[in-house]
């Protein structure tokens, strides 16, 4: 049988834990893995060269520079998990959400804001969920998102956003929901590790070191998990929960996500993220 040869794209000045457990558990596997780092420079021909060898890639950066490599190596004709396509939903808050509202998923009520303050407000009056959420289409680890009691509250975080950022992107308001954060890790349709996040405040934004457990996936659960991957078509994911009134509501799906929730299970989910690329390469 040919040796699979993974194309593993990751932005570091050098190798980190995560990434050598990567390289060496692809050896025990018998995987040829390929590291392209994007925190190098390199060519339109460097990248051509590199995937010439590969089978599959999978992109394990969040940086913007590895969004561009991957549309780079789409355009040379190879496969990336995941596509470059997916993240405009990812990343888009905003189109998170109406693709959830299109497919009956449970999240949260959530409007777009108008740039204009004055009808911003109006707004936030008629959806009338207070204290409310107020998030930018994009941004990560909480950084911009805040919470306002009223509409003056509102307005002095839309205009920090907006200062803050070198963009004047989209701001979307949220119903704010008190919950503990869950997270199911899946990776090829599996559900492979679960964790609770207390987070900090109202905001549940930690990681390994603010979790308290896990917990069971009971079959509304699971329901929702497995219809949430199929629509957005993403095969190795981070899905985010919030649970009101008894029933779980879908927060976010990240891909890339996080694998240190319990540090001693890392190296087991690196296994399995190996063995499904392996098992997609041989498909093709």
């Amino acid at each position: 049988m040919k040796k699979i040869s993974i194309g593993y794209i990751f932005n570091e000045a050098k190798l980190k834990t995560e990434d050598k457990l990567f390289r060496e558990l692809a050896k025990k596997k018998g995987i040829n893995l390929i590291l392209i780092n994007t925190d190098k420079y390199l060519t339109e021909e460097d990248i051509e060269d590199k995937i010439k060898q590969c089978d599959l890639l999978f992109n394990n950066s969040t940086e913007d520079i590895s969004m561009e490599i991957t549309k780079t190596i789409e355009e040379l004709g190879k496969r990336v998990i995941e596509p470059s396509e997916k993240f405009y939903y990812f990343e888009d808050k905003w189109m998170f959400f109406l693709k959830c509202f299109k497919h009956n998923i449970p999240t949260l009520r959530t409007i777009l804001l108008s740039e204009n303050i004055p009808i911003a407000k109006k707004e936030l009056l008629a959806f009338g969920h207070w204290p409310v959420i107020l998030k930018r289409v994009q941004g990560n680890n909480g950084e911009y998102v805040a919470r306002a009691q009223n509409t003056s509250e509102a307005e002095k975080i839309m205009k920090r956003f907006w200062k803050k950022g070198s963009e004047r992107l989209a701001i979307i308001a949220q119903e704010f929901v008190s919950s503990l954060s869950y997270r199911a890790t899946v990776i090829g349709g599996k559900i492979v590790q679960t964790a609770i996040r207390p987070g900090h405040g109202w905001k549940k934004t930690g990681n390994h070191s603010n979790h308290i457990g896990k917990f069971k996936v009971d079959k509304e659960l699971e329901k929702i998990i497995k219809k949430t991957v199929k629509v957005f078509g993403i095969s190795v994911c981070g899905i985010d929960f919030l649970k009101k009134d008894g029933k779980w509501l879908v927060l976010e799906i990240n891909a890339q996500p996080g694998l240190d929730f319990f540090l001693n299970d890392r190296k087991r989910l690196v296994g399995e993220i190996l063995d499904f690329l392996a098992k997609e390469a041989r498909k093709r």
